[in-house]
């Protein structure tokens, strides 16, 4: 089982650029976690639902073939911390790659939300791709210590 983070862009601001590679390296202890980053589309001269259709095809290709897809999404499923850890536990007993998919500033394409299983909410608010990758990145850290009963889960 691998986990897969999936995101529309490179995170540009280099202090959160490093809180993502600090939490993504620590999730990285408890699960083999695979971070793809695709292109953004560019914003200049075209609309905003192909800007999404592109990056989502994008998205789709990097997704490991037989992988639970899980979108990353404002209106998802509300989990707790313990409940996103039951989750990842599912997936490992059942051997099946997990990938979370988080879209750019457009959003996620239809594609995408087809191909997913489920959708989760990060926050009940929309949040930038960069906070949200850093939000799910804390979150797989904080479900390790969960499954192994470590004490940073209070």
């Amino acid at each position: 089982m691998r986990v897969v983070i999936a995101a529309v862009g490179k995170p540009r601001d280099r202090h959160l650029a490093a809180a993502i590679d600090e939490y993504e390296t620590r999730a990285a202890r408890y699960w083999p976690l695979d971070v793809v980053e695709v292109r953004e589309a560019s914003g200049r001269g075209v609309a905003a639902e192909q800007a999404k259709e592109k990056e989502g095809e994008r998205l789709l290709e990097r997704v490991p073939e037989g992988a639970t897809v899980i979108v990353c999404d404002e209106l998802g499923d509300r989990l707790t911390s313990a409940e996103f850890s039951t989750l990842i536990v599912s997936a490992r007993d059942r051997a099946r790659d997990v990938a979370f998919v988080i879209g750019g500033a457009f959003g996620l394409s239809p594609a995408v939300r087809a191909k997913a299983s489920r959708a989760i909410q990060l926050a009940p608010w929309t949040l930038p791709h960069e906070m949200a990758r850093l939000v799910l990145a804390e979150q797989l850290y904080r479900a390790g210590t969960i499954v192994r009963g470590e004490p940073y889960h209070k």
